[in-house]
Protein backbone atom coordinates (compact mmCIF):
# COMPACT_ATOMS: atom_id res chain seq x y z
CA UNK A 1 0.00 0.00 0.00
CA UNK A 2 1.07 3.73 -0.84
CA UNK A 3 1.09 5.88 1.77
CA UNK A 4 2.50 9.23 2.90
CA UNK A 5 5.56 7.78 4.92
CA UNK A 6 6.61 5.19 1.48
CA UNK A 7 5.19 1.72 0.71
CA UNK A 8 3.95 -0.45 3.58
CA UNK A 9 3.70 -4.23 3.52
CA UNK A 10 0.20 -5.59 4.96
CA UNK A 11 0.55 -9.10 5.89
CA UNK A 12 -2.58 -11.54 6.68
CA UNK A 13 -3.37 -14.65 8.06
CA UNK A 14 -6.97 -15.67 8.14
CA UNK A 15 -9.11 -12.67 8.47
CA UNK A 16 -6.56 -11.03 10.81
CA UNK A 17 -4.17 -8.59 10.02
CA UNK A 18 -0.39 -9.71 11.68
CA UNK A 19 2.18 -7.24 10.48
CA UNK A 20 2.70 -4.03 8.49
CA UNK A 21 6.35 -3.06 7.41
CA UNK A 22 7.53 0.09 6.65
CA UNK A 23 9.98 0.18 3.66
CA UNK A 24 13.45 -0.54 5.15
CA UNK A 25 11.86 -1.86 8.54
CA UNK A 26 13.60 -3.36 11.11
CA UNK A 27 13.13 -6.22 12.53
CA UNK A 28 10.98 -7.77 9.77
CA UNK A 29 11.40 -11.63 10.13
CA UNK A 30 13.61 -13.76 8.03
CA UNK A 31 12.47 -15.44 5.73
CA UNK A 32 9.07 -13.66 6.46
CA UNK A 33 6.24 -15.60 4.29
CA UNK A 34 4.01 -12.83 3.37
CA UNK A 35 0.95 -15.08 2.60
CA UNK A 36 -1.51 -14.49 -0.37
CA UNK A 37 -3.18 -11.00 -1.13
CA UNK A 38 -6.64 -10.81 1.22
CA UNK A 39 -8.80 -7.92 -0.08
CA UNK A 40 -11.60 -8.84 2.72
CA UNK A 41 -8.84 -7.88 5.32
CA UNK A 42 -6.61 -5.91 3.08
CA UNK A 43 -9.78 -3.58 2.17
CA UNK A 44 -10.56 -2.34 5.88
CA UNK A 45 -7.21 -2.36 6.62
CA UNK A 46 -6.20 0.80 3.12
CA UNK A 47 -8.97 2.32 4.44
CA UNK A 48 -8.65 2.81 7.43
CA UNK A 49 -4.84 3.72 7.11
CA UNK A 50 -6.01 5.91 4.53
CA UNK A 51 -8.15 7.88 6.72
CA UNK A 52 -5.48 8.08 9.60
CA UNK A 53 -3.09 10.12 7.06
CA UNK A 54 -6.03 12.17 6.14
CA UNK A 55 -6.19 13.08 10.05
CA UNK A 56 -9.86 11.85 9.46
CA UNK A 57 -9.46 8.51 11.94
CA UNK A 58 -7.96 8.35 15.34
CA UNK A 59 -8.91 5.27 16.49
CA UNK A 60 -8.18 1.62 14.19
CA UNK A 61 -11.31 -1.17 14.51
CA UNK A 62 -9.53 -3.94 12.43
CA UNK A 63 -9.30 -7.57 13.79
CA UNK A 64 -5.52 -8.39 14.95
CA UNK A 65 -3.25 -11.19 15.56
CA UNK A 66 -0.28 -10.49 17.48
CA UNK A 67 2.01 -13.06 17.49
CA UNK A 68 5.09 -12.31 20.02
CA UNK A 69 6.10 -13.63 23.57
CA UNK A 70 3.46 -12.87 26.62
CA UNK A 71 5.23 -9.90 27.74
CA UNK A 72 5.51 -8.50 24.26
CA UNK A 73 1.57 -8.54 23.89
CA UNK A 74 1.00 -7.15 26.84
CA UNK A 75 3.60 -4.16 26.03
CA UNK A 76 1.05 -4.19 22.38
CA UNK A 77 -1.38 -3.92 24.27
CA UNK A 78 -0.97 -1.12 26.72
CA UNK A 79 0.18 0.73 23.64
CA UNK A 80 -3.11 0.80 22.25
CA UNK A 81 -4.27 2.86 25.35
CA UNK A 82 -1.65 5.94 24.05
CA UNK A 83 -4.04 8.68 22.53
CA UNK A 84 -4.38 9.41 19.71
CA UNK A 85 -1.49 12.83 19.67
CA UNK A 86 -0.47 12.17 22.61
CA UNK A 87 3.32 10.57 23.86
CA UNK A 88 4.60 8.34 26.72
CA UNK A 89 7.71 7.23 27.64
CA UNK A 90 9.71 4.28 28.20
CA UNK A 91 9.37 4.43 31.78
CA UNK A 92 5.79 5.66 31.73
CA UNK A 93 4.83 2.57 29.57
CA UNK A 94 6.65 0.39 31.59
CA UNK A 95 4.75 1.92 35.02
CA UNK A 96 1.83 1.28 33.52
CA UNK A 97 2.85 -2.56 33.28
CA UNK A 98 3.50 -2.29 36.72
CA UNK A 99 7.06 -2.92 36.64
CA UNK A 100 9.23 1.06 36.37
CA UNK A 101 12.75 -0.42 36.01
CA UNK A 102 11.74 -2.24 33.13
CA UNK A 103 12.11 0.68 30.46
CA UNK A 104 14.55 -1.32 28.34
CA UNK A 105 12.50 -4.40 28.10
CA UNK A 106 9.44 -2.20 27.24
CA UNK A 107 11.52 -0.51 24.65
CA UNK A 108 12.76 -3.76 22.97
CA UNK A 109 8.95 -5.25 23.40
CA UNK A 110 8.23 -1.68 21.36
CA UNK A 111 10.94 -2.28 19.18
CA UNK A 112 9.04 -6.01 18.18
CA UNK A 113 5.61 -4.52 17.69
CA UNK A 114 4.69 -6.14 13.73
CA UNK A 115 1.84 -3.91 13.28
CA UNK A 116 3.17 -0.10 13.03
CA UNK A 117 0.39 2.53 13.02
CA UNK A 118 -2.16 0.52 14.18
CA UNK A 119 -0.43 -0.42 17.04
CA UNK A 120 1.05 3.34 17.86
CA UNK A 121 4.39 2.18 19.02
CA UNK A 122 5.88 5.56 17.33
CA UNK A 123 3.89 7.48 20.47
CA UNK A 124 6.57 6.06 22.83
CA UNK A 125 9.64 8.09 23.81
CA UNK A 126 12.72 8.96 25.28
CA UNK A 127 12.34 10.36 29.21
CA UNK A 128 14.00 13.59 27.96
CA UNK A 129 11.20 13.86 25.04
CA UNK A 130 13.43 12.76 22.53
CA UNK A 131 12.82 10.81 19.73
CA UNK A 132 14.79 7.58 20.58
CA UNK A 133 14.32 4.11 18.27
CA UNK A 134 11.40 3.29 15.85
CA UNK A 135 11.35 0.21 13.24
CA UNK A 136 10.20 2.54 10.43
CA UNK A 137 12.83 4.74 11.38
CA UNK A 138 12.91 8.02 12.92
CA UNK A 139 12.18 10.41 10.45
CA UNK A 140 8.42 8.79 9.87
CA UNK A 141 8.10 8.37 13.68
CA UNK A 142 8.43 12.32 13.48
CA UNK A 143 6.41 12.57 10.64
CA UNK A 144 3.20 10.38 12.12
CA UNK A 145 3.30 12.34 15.71
CA UNK A 146 3.44 15.45 13.72
CA UNK A 147 0.06 14.33 11.72
CA UNK A 148 -1.62 13.58 14.81
CA UNK A 149 -0.33 16.56 16.56
CA UNK A 150 -1.38 18.74 13.40
CA UNK A 151 -5.33 16.89 13.85
CA UNK A 152 -5.45 17.69 17.66
CA UNK A 153 -3.98 20.87 17.84
CA UNK A 154 -4.14 22.79 14.13
CA UNK A 155 -4.00 26.38 15.52
CA UNK A 156 -0.29 25.90 16.69
CA UNK A 157 0.84 24.27 12.82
Amino acid sequence: MDSPIGTLKLVAEGDALTAIYMEEHRHVPENADFGTHSESVFGPVKEQLTAYFAGQLQEFSLTLSLRGTDFQRRVWAELQKIPYGHTWSYGQLATRLGNPKASRAVGLANGRNPISIVIPCHRVIGANGSLTGYGGGLERKQTLLELERQVISPALF
